[in-house]
């Protein structure tokens, strides 16, 4: 009774022989399907056994997960006798089209991957990186999240961050306080070395080791330059230089030390 509604070239074997192709791309399927999620399961497990992060694992296994289904419905496509030669030509061009497309998102992707796994900065650090300064509150696949002094947040695009310098004000548990303090060519250069030697001494801040130093740095038109280096624990770096500032103006002011404004001395010469 079928026989007469279908083709005359359709004869049983050709039925038989299509059976049995959409029978090999069922099985195609469902095993490719069962290899990929064991492979994406092998490779996540991997990436957190070397203490990746969790954001980076779950959306590589998402990509990888894509990647592997699609060749194996492709291979499920042969199976039926499908030619899928302009399929994946089709899909090539369609892969170079969307990747210009999103050329500044997978840049801002990939320097996020490179920041997650070379982590030149963690979560919680004080860092200068993309022309922003500020507390690292989140860092993702394509932003980094900071929180600058004055408490804004700032979404940076991650490539801008790992295309340029990046400084990490966290990243050591010790800092050097970098002071200048100018005095008059009047004063007394050790004795004002001296109070600042007390300064440093009753801060108990400042570090031991290394010693702190004092040191005349430049001699400049209108001041002696003396150069201040103690070394702190980082969180103590900003507190120690504001009030040293302050304690050393008063010192200095108790004891007569000038610290000179800018000034030029003029010489007139009266011509007979």
């Amino acid at each position: 009774m079928l026989e007469k509604y279908l083709p005359k070239e359709f004869t049983q074997e050709l039925l038989l022989q299509w059976l049995i192709n959409f029978g090999a791309a069922i099985v195609v399927f469902i095993v490719g399907r069962f290899i990929a999620k064991v492979i994406v399961k092998l490779l996540s497990h991997a990436m957190r056994s070397g203490k990746m992060d969790d954001l980076l694992v779950s959306f590589i296994a998402s990509i990888v997960q894509s990647v592997l289904m699609l060749f194996v419905i492709i291979a499920s496509l042969e199976q039926l006798g499908l030619d899928t030669t302009s399929l994946v030509a089709l899909l090539g061009a369609a892969g170079i089209a969307v990747g210009l497309a999103l050329k500044d998102s997978l840049q801002n992707f990939s320097s996020g991957v490179m920041l997650i796994i070379f982590r030149p900065f963690k979560t919680g650090d004080f860092i200068e990186a993309g022309g922003v300064t500020g507390l690292v509150e989140h860092i993702g696949i394509f932003t980094t999240n900071l929180r600058t002094g004055d408490n804004k947040e700032v979404i940076v695009p991650n490539g801008q961050i790992y295309g340029g310098t990046i400084t990490n004000y966290s990243s050591k548990p010790t800092r050097r306080v970098d002071i200048t303090v100018g005095i008059s060519y009047n004063s007394d250069i050790k004795k004002a070395k001296e109070i600042i030697q007390e300064l440093l001494l009753k801060d108990t801040r400042i570090l031991r080791d290394p010693a702190p130093m004092v040191a005349v740095g430049a001699l400049n038109s209108s001041s002696i330059d003396l150069v201040i280096r103690p070394w702190v624990n980082s969180g103590d770096y900003w507190a120690v230089m504001w009030d040293f500032n302050e304690n050393v103006k008063g010192a200095f002011d108790t004891a007569g030390i000038v610290i000179p404004f800018p000034q030029m001395d003029l010489h007139l010469h009266k011509s007979e």
